[in-house]
C-alpha cells in the first residue's frame, strides 16, 4: 500500500506538503485558482485607467474642476490606504479568499452603479466602492499566492502582475474607441468594465467553495506573532517606495493621456499612447519578477527603472510631441517598480502571515504617502496651464524613490529584524 501524504502544515508557510503527486481534481482546481487570481488582477486598473482619456467628457458633464479631476485622481490611493489596512482583519474573520471573492463584487458594482452617477458626489462615492474592492484585493493576493503557492512565489507574482498590466492597458487602449462604438456616452464606455468583474466574481466562487477557509485558520496559518513592522527599517523603506512608485503611476494614469492632448494630440492617439505605457507592463511585469526573485538583492533594477522615469518625464515637459511613443515606453517601463515592490513583498519575509503584515503597512503607508502627489499635480497645472511644473515634480520624486528602493532591495527579512529588536530590548 502506498503512503498517505504528509498533511502536516509546513510552520514556514502555512502550506501542506505533500509526498505524492496531485491527484487530477487538485491539479484542475490549481490551475482555476491560478487564472482566478490572474482574473482577478486584470480587474485591479480599469476602475482608473478606463477613467483617463474619457476625463474630459466626465469633467464637463459633472462639473468638476481640475482640482476635483485631481482629486479623483487621488481618490484610489486613499481607498486603498483606508480599506488596505482593514482586509487583515477580514481576512481574518472570513479567509482571505473570501475577502477577495467580496472584493471582485465590490468592483464589479461600483463600477457599473456609477455610469448612472447623476453628480460629482454620487460619482466619487461609487467609485470609491469599486476602489475597496481593489484595496483589498491589491493587499491579499501577495498572501494568498505566499500561502498556496510557496515554491512560486516569483512566477506567480509574475503572472499576477502581467495580468495587472493587461487590464490596465486595455482598459487604456479600447476605451475612447469602445465608448464611440457605444453611441458616444462616457457613461456606457465606463460602465461596460463591469463585465471583467463579473467574470472574475464567477471564478472566484468556485474557489471558494472549494477551499473552505475558515476564518481563524486561514488567518492565522503559518503565521508568526505580530511583529514590531513600525520598528523595521526595511518595512518602512519598502513604504517609501511603494508610496513614491504610487504617486507617479496615479499621476500617469490620470493625466498622461491629458498631457498628449495638450500637445496636440487626438483624442484617440492619447488613450493608445496610455495604453503603450500600460503595455510595455505586460512583459516586463511577467520577467522582472522571476529575475528579481532569482538575486539576492534587487538594487540595480530599483536604479535602472527610476532612470527610466527621469528620461521618460523629461521628454514629456520638452517635446511631448516629439517622440511620443518613445516618451510612453520610457514612463512606462518605470512603472514597472510597481511589480518589482511585489516582488520585494514576498521576498522581505519569510512566511505568509510576514507577508502579510509587510504587504499591509508597507501599501497602506505607501498609499497615504501618495495620497497628495495627484492632487497636487491637478493644482500646479490649473495655476499654471503647462505641464512644465507637475512633470518636474515627478522627475525629483524619483530621486528618494530610488534612495528607498535601495534600501528596501537589500537581502533582509523582517522576521530577523524583529528578532533583533528583541534582543536589543532585553538587552
Amino acid at each position: 500500500m502506498p503512503p498517505a501524504a504528509d498533511t502536516t502544515a509546513s510552520p514556514r508557510t502555512g502550506a501542506r506538503p505533500q509526498t505524492e503527486r496531485p491527484s487530477a481534481p487538485a491539479k484542475y482546481l490549481g490551475v482555476l485558482f491560478a487564472v482566478a487570481i490572474a482574473a482577478a488582477a486584470v480587474n485591479l486598473r480599469p476602475v482608473v485607467t478606463s477613467l483617463g482619456p474619457l476625463l474630459d467628457p466626465v469633467r464637463a458633464d459633472l462639473g468638476m474642476s481640475s482640482t476635483l479631476a485631481g482629486l479623483l485622481a487621488a481618490v484610489p490611493a486613499l481607498c486603498f490606504a483606508l480599506f488596505g489596512f482593514l482586509a487583515p482583519a477580514a481576512a481574518r474573520r472570513i479567509g482571505p479568499i473570501a475577502v477577495i471573492t467580496a472584493g471582485m463584487g465590490a468592483i464589479t458594482a461600483g463600477v457599473l452603479a456609477r455610469s448612472f452617477a447623476g453628480g460629482t458626489a454620487v460619482f466619487l462615492l461609487l467609485t470609491a466602492l469599486a476602489l475597496a474592492g481593489v484595496a483589498v484585493s491589491n493587499v491579499l493576493l501577495p498572501v494568498v499566492i505566499k500561502r498556496y503557492f510557496p515554491e512560486k512565489v516569483g512566477p506567480m507574482i509574475g503572472l499576477y502582475s502581467m495580468a495587472l498590466s493587461a487590464g490596465t492597458a486595455l482598459a487604456a487602449l479600447v476605451s475612447v474607441p469602445l465608448t464611440s462604438a457605444l453611441g458616444g456616452d462616457w457613461r456606457y464606455g465606463l460602465g461596460v468594465w463591469a463585465g471583467l468583474g463579473a467574470l472574475a466574481l464567477v471564478l472566484w466562487l468556485p474557489v471558494l467553495i472549494a477551499k473552505r477557509e475558515r476564518g481563524e485558520r486561514a488567518g492565522s496559518a503559518g503565521a508568526p506573532a505580530k511583529l514590531p513592522i513600525t520598528r523595521s527599517r526595511t518595512a518602512w523603506a519598502m513604504a517609501g517606495y511603494f508610496g513614491l512608485q504610487a504617486t507617479g503611476a496615479y499621476v500617469v494614469m490620470g493625466f498622461l493621456s491629458k498631457i498628449f492632448q495638450d500637445s496636440g494630440i487626438d483624442n484617440g492617439t492619447s488613450g493608445a499612447l496610455l495604453a503603450v505605457t500600460m503595455v510595455i507592463g505586460v512583459p516586463v511585469s511577467f520577467v522582472l519578477p522571476n529575475l528579481a526573485a532569482r538575486r539576492g538583492d534587487q538594487r540595480l533594477f530599483v536604479v535602472v527603472l527610476a532612470s527610466f522615469g527621469i528620461a521618460g518625464y523629461a521628454g514629456l515637459a520638452f517635446a511631448p510631441a516629439g517622440a511620443p511613443w518613445v516618451w510612453a515606453v520610457l514612463v512606462g517601463l518605470s512603472n514597472c517598480a510597481f511589480p518589482l515592490v511585489l516582488t520585494m513583498i514576498g521576498l522581505r519575509a519569510r512566511t505568509a502571515g510576514g507577508v502579510a503584515q509587510l504587504s499591509v503597512f508597507a501599501q497602506g503607508v505607501g498609499y497615504l504617502i501618495s495620497i497628495p502627489g495627484p492632487i497636487l499635480v491637478g493644482w500646479i497645472y490649473q495655476a499654471t496651464g503647462r505641464w512644465y511644473g507637475p512633470l518636474g515634480f515627478l522627475a525629483l520624486l524619483l530621486v528618494p524613490q530610488m534612495l528607498f528602493g535601495l534600501r528596501a532591495a537589500r537581502a533582509r527579512h523582517i522576521e530577523d529584524e524583529a528578532v533583533h529588536h528583541a534582543e536589543r530590548a532585553r538587552a
